[in-house]
Parts: structure tokens; sequence; C-alpha cells
């Protein structure tokens, strides 16, 4: 089993290792001037911005369940629609000068770019009799795969995606050995599209078979144990682009196999369930390689499982039979090890955090099911891999840091734990029949130590097999503690606090609070170099609120922040901004709140419920529109987490948080803050029609208001989601973010 789980959720803030009508010449000259005169003090200076006249159609309305919605900009909603374009256009016109005009851009880009030049690598893994391992000298756009014959043989360059395209928007998305490790399966984006096309290299001559897989998107891939074929999902062919620009809903997708070295035409669909047009279906190979997992995912949450004996279908040459054993959307099953019939799966039945259970493939009635690993009480089990043919190696998340352990495979005991800072694991690479591991551990004050463990040698002692140096950071330099503050409701939640030692509390530190709060996903430490520069050359404070709708703790977490819950997710963030100011960290005014994709509608809906509590909002990839997020591309998918529009209740609990629908007019002396939307042209998962609409009305109801704070967007291109961006347009686009907080806020850079 090979991870990487670098937080990919950190839009704004890098897991080093893991978004009209043209203003005419003369404003925008003037514009820049007193972008330049403004950003002179460290006060900021209030100014009236001339946003662009944006057409509204008040004719398009939409009845939901008797209660009329005018959806005026619905035409942003075509991406290539010269309108579209054009108020894109005149968007970044607005936002350009602003940004450039900083000051200390130069210093600013300067200094993340030197801070960023450092090695970053992945943990080895074993393939075969060769070993692999990702690196990036420091500032290359993509990550490199390189070989070597042993551990301490010459690394030599396997796969440069750099090579691939000048400005480094080609990405390495996926990937997967055969078991002889001779074959490489890799998947490649291009733009920060979901879309991949599977491409097939043969390891030892370092050639690419002529296949090429196409219409690839959410895919499995797995091999069967002959290294002669590939399971892998796709999608059926479909009218229009397919290139991550286009909106449409992501639908039919189907199992595929295919035997390699003959076209992808010849492949065979394996499995199709065509009554359940929008379920995606994962697939794996068993360890022992008799069997084929199925697990259909119909949402964000929960899966079938099926199975496939492939020894009684040894020529793959149509569907496959399946024996279902979940039949109910109720819980998660991911497949661990298994021996013989009797499987390992990682599951919530019963269990929101997560417990291990043996099922007999061919006895798998749930009362015949037994407990390996029962739940912890208060830990989360987030992941479990088998290792040395017959241990398994445990990730905990205990308070939102990681605890590691292996434990008999048998019996489930607990063997060892394996001491750990206060921090995450974000790389773990090991495999049932290999007796090493690799585990790469980071923290908010470590940039990466890689760990070596060898079950040939005991007592079984991890090893630094590589530490990771950062020039010019001196983490004795700076401190990070975790809290716990209470919410509007009670509930206690766990914050990271990270900051200079010794540094003032007398509210006039800038404050940075970052926030996901959806999706089960857990937002560990990580290092960031943009955090780095905001603490050293601004004396920032950066706070990460572990809250609600994440899975920090487990299932009844995300449960308590989702659906008709999802307003507990936006207290628990506003109370972390009002702890920090209560302790005198920070005050609203120096307070910038960030967030992407769910974070995204975390961040917009704040600033609607809460103008008077931030100086600065960073809204990055956001889902803003609640009412038709489910009409486009996977956002379907979404609806275990957001319920529908289409449900009378789910609805009017939407109605009530919608940021694109709970713009208000600035008045009364309360502005909005100072707010910079990030989209991109190829975000095939959150689409920015979402962004587009969103700036347009918060535009449109600032116009002849007392806001004077800036509403602006800047809207990438030949960029995604935020998967494979290059390292250029990252530091680009973080400087971005750090001049317009130090432009909107008045804040001064500290040489």
């Amino acid at each position: 089993m090979q991870i990487e789980v670098i937080k990919c959720h950190n839009y704004g803030l890098e897991s080093s290792d893991t978004l009209g009508h043209c203003l005419a010449t003369s404003c925008i000259a003037a514009f820049l001037l007193l972008c330049a005169r403004a950003s002179t003090s460290t006060t900021p200076k209030k100014m009236v911005f001339e946003y662009p006249d944006v057409r509204r159609d008040e004719s398009v309305v939409d009845d939901y369940h008797g209660t009329k919605i005018i959806d005026p900009y619905r035409w942003l909603e075509d991406p290539d629609s010269n309108e579209t374009k054009e108020f894109i256009e005149a968007e970044n016109k607005i936002t350009r000068p602003y940004l450039d005009a900083c000051p200390v851009k130069q210093d600013i880009n300067q200094r993340l770019t030197e801070l960023w030049n450092y090695p970053k690598y992945s943990c080895p893994f074993r393939r075969g009799n060769r070993y692999f391992f990702f690196k990036n000298t420091g500032l290359q756009n993509q990550n490199v795969l390189y070989v070597q014959d042993s551990l301490e043989g010459e690394p030599r360059v396997f796969l440069d995606p750099n090579t691939l395209s000048e400005d480094g928007t080609i990405a390495l998305s996926g990937s997967r050995f055969t078991e002889d490790g001779n074959t490489f399966a890799y998947g490649l984006s291009a733009s920060g599209s979901d879309w991949i096309t599977i491409h097939l290299k043969d390891v030892a001559t370092g050639e690419d078979y002529p296949e090429v897989l196409e219409k690839v998107k959410f895919a499995s891939m797995s091999w069967t144990k002959d290294n002669k074929g590939l399971f892998y999902s796709r999608y059926p062919d479909q009218t229009g682009k397919t290139d991550g620009s286009e909106t449409e809903v992501n639908r039919d997708q189907k199992l595929c196999y295919h035997r390699l070295n003959t076209p992808q035409s010849d492949d065979v669909i394996v499995v199709e369930f065509p009554e359940e047009p929008l379920w995606r279906i994962g697939a794996e190979v068993t360890d022992c390689g008799k069997y084929l997992i199925v697990s259909p995912v119909k949402d964000c949450r929960d899966n079938l499982l099926f199975y496939a004996d492939l020894s009684k279908q040894p020529e793959i040459n149509g569907k496959l039979h399946l024996t279902q054993i979940v039949h109910k959307f109720e819980a998660d099953y991911e497949y661990v090890t298994n021996e013989g019939s009797v499987c390992i799966f990682r599951t919530n039945k019963n269990s929101p955090n997560y417990r291990l259970v043996k099922i007999d493939l061919h006895n798998p009635a749930e009362e015949n099911w037994q407990t390996l690993i029962p739940e912890h009480p208060s830990d989360v089990l987030d992941w479990a891999s088998a290792v040395d043919n017959d241990k398994l190696v445990i990730h905990y998340v205990r308070d939102v840091k990681s605890v590691l352990q292996l434990h008999n495979m048998k019996s489930g005991e607990l063997l060892q734990t394996f001491e750990l800072d206060v921090g995450s694991v974000v790389g773990f690479s090991g495999k049932k029949e290999q007796s090493e591991i690799f585990y790469h551990f980071m923290s908010f004050l470590s940039p990466g130590v890689i760990y070596h463990v060898d079950f040939k040698k005991q007592p079984y002692k991890p090893t630094v097999f590589r530490e990771v140096k950062v020039k010019g950071f001196d983490a004795s330099q700076y401190e990070a503690k975790q809290i716990f503050y209470s919410s509007k409701d009670g509930t206690k939640v766990p914050m990271f606090i990270v900051s200079k030692k010794g540094l003032s509390r007398d509210g006039s530190n800038p404050a940075l609070i970052y926030g996901y709060g959806g999706f089960n996903i857990n937002i560990q430490p990580s290092f960031s170099v943009t955090r780095l520069v905001f603490m050293q050359h601004f004396n920032g404070v950066v706070a990460i609120p572990n809250i609600r709708g994440g899975g920090e703790y487990g299932e009844r977490w995300h449960n308590a922040g989702r659906l008709l819950n999802k307003q507990n997710v936006f207290d628990d963030f506003q109370a972390a901004a009002e702890y920090l100011i209560a302790e005198h960290y920070t005050r609203a005014s120096l307070v910038t709140i960030q967030g992407g994709s769910n974070g995204g509608l975390l961040v917009a809906a704040c600033i609607n419920q809460r103008p008077d509590l931030y100086g600065a909002a960073i809204v990055q990839v956001g889902v803003l529109d609640m009412l038709r997020f489910q009409k486009f591309t996977i956002g379907h998918a979404w609806v275990s987490d957001y319920g529908s529009s289409d449900n009378k209740t789910q609805f009017d609990y939407l109605l009530k948080y919608s940021p694109l629908h709970n713009i208000h007019k600035p008045e009364n002396g309360t502005e909005y803050p100072a707010t910079l939307i990030l989209t991109a042209d190829h975000d095939d998962r959150v689409v920015p029609l979402h962004s587009l609409k969103f700036i347009a009305a918060l535009q449109h109801a600032a116009r002849g208001s007392a806001q004077r704070r800036p509403l602006l967007a800047r809207i990438d291109n030949k960029a995604g989601h935020g998967g494979g961006k290059p390292t250029a347009k990252i530091i680009d686009e973080h400087t971005d973010i750090l001049c317009f907080m130090s432009q909107s806020l008045g804040l001064k850079f500290i040489k």
C-alpha cells in the first residue's frame, strides 16, 4: 500500500510536499494611481471601486416548492459565451492593477520563491525489484518520479512530467504498477482538470505502449495479478468538450478491463449499473489475485460491496458475475487485505470512529462478521495497511494528531506504537509481501521527516531515512499550540495556533484563520511556506480551527456539520475568530479568513452572516450557489453533505445560508470585509460559475452603498480546482493572496 495524504484541501495554504464589460484604459490608469497611493501607508485607505456594469436578467425565475427565486446571472453559467468571457476579462482588469500595485509585491514573491526552493520527497516504495520515489528539487513545476535499483543505488529519472508541457500544466494524476513492477499505468491531467488520460509504460525500457485510455475521471486502477490487464473506470463518449471547462453532469461511469498492448476500442465493460447513472465504481484486485472487490459510491459517503471470483472467469471478455455483500448505502467499507476468502475491511458500520472487520466472501451475512480491531472510544481509525505478511500498520487521529501503530493481523493485538511528535503522517508505503515500511511525518514547524522500519531487524525501531531542511527557517523561533474553545452551542472545538514565539498579545497582530468543515475531511498539521512568510514577515498569527463537518472526531463530528446541521460549521468558525479577538491575539479589522472548495462556501457564508468580524476574506474555488450545485459536473455527489434544493425541507435550509442568495447591501456602517474570490477556467470540480455569479451579485449589492473595501475576483486560466497546479502558478497565486491581505488590511512587510 502506498499512501500520499498531503492535504489536498489546503487550497490557499499549501502543504509544500500537497480559482461583461471592459473598463476604459483611463479608468485603469487612475485606479492604479489610487492603489499605489493607498498602499504606501500601513492604514488602508477607503476607496470607491468602480465595478463592471454587469447585465442582470431578472426574467430568469425558478420555482422551488412554491418559492420564486430570481437568478439574474444565469447567463454566467455558460463558460463559452462571449459575454461570460468579457465579464471575466473585466473582472481581472480591475483585480490585476490592485494586486500589482502592492508596494511589497516583489518582496513577497521573492521571499515565497526563496523559501519554496527546497527539495521535497515522497516515501520510497518498492515495486518488483526496484525502488521509486517522487522528488522536487525546489521550484520544479511538477514532481519527478525517480527509480533506483536499491535504496543505496543511484537514482535516475523515470518519469518527468515537466517535459510534457512548457508551462508545467500537464500533471501526473494517479498511477499503478503491476505486481511484478514491470509495467506502469499513469494518469495525466491537463490544466488542472479532473479528466485524465491513462498511459502505460514498460519499466525496463522506459517506452510507452501505443494505447492511451481516454474519457477517464475519478478512476480506480487495479492490475490483475498476471500483470496482463488493468481494471479502470471511465465515462462514455459524450458530445461537446471534455477538457475540464465544460459543466455537464458526469454520469454513467463504467468499469472496464484493458489488456496490455491492445487498443482501448478492444476494452470490455465488466461492471455497470445502468439503472444508477450517478454511481461511481471503485474496484480493487485482492492481494491474492483471486477476487475483484467492487465498491459503488453514490455520493461522498457510504458504499455498497460486491465481489467477483476471477478464478472462475479467467478469460475476461464480458460482464463479471458479481455477488453482493453490502446491500444498503449506510456506511463506508474499504478493503485492506485478505487471507483466502476472508477479507479485512475498514468500516464505520455501527462504529462512527471506524473499526476493522473480517468478512468471509463465501459466508458474507452481517451476523457472521468478526471485529478484528474494535472502534476506539475517542480516536479515529483513519487507515490500515497490511505489511510483512502478518502485520497491520494502523493510523489513528487522536485530537487531530497522528498516532501510528503496529498490530497483529490475525488477532488484532497491539504490537507497538511508533513515537511521533505533534503532527501528521502525510505519506506511507508498504505492502503485505514486503518486510519494510516508510512513513512521512510533517507538522506546522517540520517540513518533513521520512522514517524507515525494517521488520527483519528486532526491535522494530524506526530510523530517519531522510529529513527535509528549509533554508532560512529556524523552527525554534516559532511555536504551535492546540487550544479548545467553545462554539455558540457550547461544543468544544480544537484549534491550532501558530506564530512567532513571544508575540505580543495586545490585539495588534494580523491573523489568518483557515477552515474547511465538511465531507469527513481531517485538517491536520502540515508545513506551509505561505504561512511561514505570513508569520515571519507580517508578525502574523495562523489559526486552524477543526470545525464540525470534518472527520477529526469521526462520523459523529461529520454528521454534526452536514445537512440540516450545516450552520454549526459557520458558528464554529465564527467562534474561532471571536476567541482570537477575546484573547487579544488580534482584532476584527486584522482578521483574514480563508477556505477553498467547501471551505470557500464556509468563508462566503460567514462574510454574509458576520461581516463585522473580519477585515478580509479569501474565497477559493467555492461552492456558492447552493440551489443549483448538483446540476454541474460532479456536484450531484455533494448532496450527501449539503442536501438538495429538490427536497422541500432541505431547500428551505439551504436558502438560509446559500452564499449567492444571502448577499445584502452594506448599510448602517457595516461593510463586507475586503474579499478576493479565486477560481479558474478548468475547474471541473467546483465549476467557475459559482464564483462568477457570486462576485457579480456581491459587486451589484455594493454599488452605491457604504462599501469601501475591495470586492474582487481573480480568474486564472489553464488551472483547475487545485490538483496538479504547477509550482510557478502556486507561487503567483499565493503572492497575490498575501498582496491582497497587505493592501486591504494595511499590513507592514518586515524584512
